[in-house]
């Protein structure tokens, strides 16, 4: 088999790639990297240094891809199916970018500092940063759910990049605080996320870590 993908399928940022795998059902070889295994991030490390996934190995053309955005663009490129995830206007191209970036910078990031916060020992906490990473959160999740009065997707009709980066976002924001509370049209775009097809897999094969999030 041509594609590996080293992952784990706790991981939000990997959730993002398995999406465009299996919208496409693009065959490859998964390989789950338990870095809490020192012997496995050491073989992890040989491969990709930086130690940080997903990644992708593509046999057939000599690549290794790393970045779950990047890798999403690779397959599109190197092995497109029904869903285009970058369609090939430059403006929508441009905008799905954009959006795919808002929610890896703005629902990502500031969910996963309030998240790992809760794994520093007593006495190490960061009161400051989590408290602006909730407020920053709360920014993007207004701007989400005002984009969300109408559009079906991210981009509107059409299920891209932006919508692979938009589910695992949402989906770990929503373990955080009920999106259903404040953010109604980001709710509902989430239970549509949930339902595609696609990333209801991801949730199926990451059910049993689920137990290991330490907010639920």
């Amino acid at each position: 088999m041509s594609l590996t993908l080293y992952f784990h399928p706790l991981s939000s940022f990997c959730h993002k790639a398995l999406i465009a795998l299996y919208e496409n059902a693009t065959p490859f070889e998964p390989h789950i990297v338990d870095l809490m295994d020192p012997a496995a991030t050491a073989a992890f490390k040989t491969i990709w240094p930086i130690g940080k996934f997903p990644v992708l190995r593509d046999e057939a053309r000599d690549a290794l891809v790393p970045e779950s955005s990047i890798i999403i663009e690779y397959l599109d490129q190197h092995y497109p199916g029904a869903t285009r995830f970058l369609p090939g206007d430059p403006d929508f191209m441009r905008q799905t970018r954009f959006r795919d970036r808002f929610y890896d910078l703005h629902v990502m990031q500031p969910m996963q500092k309030i998240v790992t916060d809760t794994f520093r020992a007593p006495g190490q906490s960061d009161a400051f940063g989590v408290e602006d990473a909730r407020q920053r959160l709360d920014v993007a999740l207004g701007i989400i759910d005002r984009a969300m009065t109408k559009d079906t997707w991210a981009m509107g009709d059409a299920f891209t990049m932006a919508d692979c980066a938009a589910a695992p976002a949402l989906f770990y924001a929503d373990k955080l605080s009920p999106l259903a509370g404040n953010y109604k049209n980001a709710a509902r775009y989430l239970q549509r996320l949930k339902e595609r097809p696609s990333f209801a897999r991801v949730l199926r094969e990451a059910e049993p870590y689920f137990a290991t999030f330490p907010i639920r």
